[in-house]
C-alpha cells in the first residue's frame, strides 16, 4: 500500500530523501538495517534520592508514530518514513525501554519497571510522543518533543505535566546523520525527563 505524494516541492524533497512516496505501515518489505537509541547520560544528576518505585507506562503515539519505521516531516505536517530502516521495535515501545533505562541510571530511586514487572508502585510516569523525526521544512534536523505526566498511583492525582523537545541539526538528509540527530535530541528529552521525575517523586 501506497500514497502518492502531491505538490512540487514536497516531491522535490523527497525525491532528495530517495522516498518518492510515503511507506505506509502495511508493506511487506524487511528492513535491512535496525535502528534504536541510547538512555541518556545521567551520571551528573544532581538532587535527593527517594525511595519511591516509578512506572514507566506506555507513551501514547499518534498513529503516524506509533509504528517501527522512522519519520520524516515536511511541512504540513506530512509524514513520510525512510525507505529498508526501521526502529528496533516500534517507536513507543523503544522510547520507554530507554526511559526506563535512563531512570534506572540515575540511581536515585528504588525501583523503576515496566507494567508486568511486578513492583510495588508509588508514581507512574505517563508519556505521549509528540514529535520524533527528521523535519525537513527547513534546514534539516532531529526533533523529539513528549509530554509528561507524573501521577500518583496510589490516588490518581497529577502531581506535575511538562512538555520537554529538542532540537539537532542533522547535517544531512541520509538515515544514519537522521538517526544521529534523533538520538541527540532523545538525550537531552530523557535527561531532562529524568531529573524532572526525581523532583517530583
Amino acid at each position: 500500500m501506497t500514497k502518492a505524494t502531491t505538490g512540487m516541492t514536497r516531491r522535490g524533497v523527497l525525491s532528495a530523501l530517495g522516498l518518492g512516496v510515503m511507506v505506509s505501515a502495511c508493506t511487506s518489505a524487511t528492513p535491512s538495517a535496525y535502528y534504536s537509541l541510547g538512555a541518556a547520560d545521567v551520571g551528573g544528576l544532581q538532587g535527593r534520592s527517594s525511595r519511591v518505585q516509578v512506572l514507566v507506562a506506555p507513551p501514547r503515539a499518534l498513529k503516524a508514530l506509533d509504528t517501527s519505521y522512522i519519520a520524516v516531516v515536511d511541512r504540513g505536517p506530512v509524514y513520510s518514513y525512510f525507505p529498508k530502516s526501521a526502529w528496533a521495535d516500534t517507536l513507543p515501545n523503544v522510547v520507554q525501554a530507554k526511559l526506563q533505562e535512563t531512570l534506572q541510571n540515575t540511581g536515585r530511586l528504588r525501583g523503576v519497571g515496566l507494567p508486568g514487572d511486578g513492583l510495588l508502585i508509588d508514581y507512574q510516569l505517563q508519556t505521549e510522543i509528540r514529535a520524533f523525526e527528521l523535519q525537513v521544512g527547513g534546514a534539516s534536523r532531529g526533533v523529539v518533543e513528549i509530554s509528561a505526566r507524573v501521577v500518583n498511583d496510589r490516588n490518581g492525582r497529577t502531581v506535575a505535566t511538562k512538555v520537554f523537545r529538542a532540537e539537532t541539526p542533522a547535517g544531512s538528509t541520509s538515515v544514519e546523520k537522521a538517526v544521529e540527530a534523533m538520538n541527540a535530541s532523545a538525550d537531552r528529552v530523557f535527561a531532562e525527563m529524568a531529573a524532572w521525575t526525581i523532583q517530583n517523586v
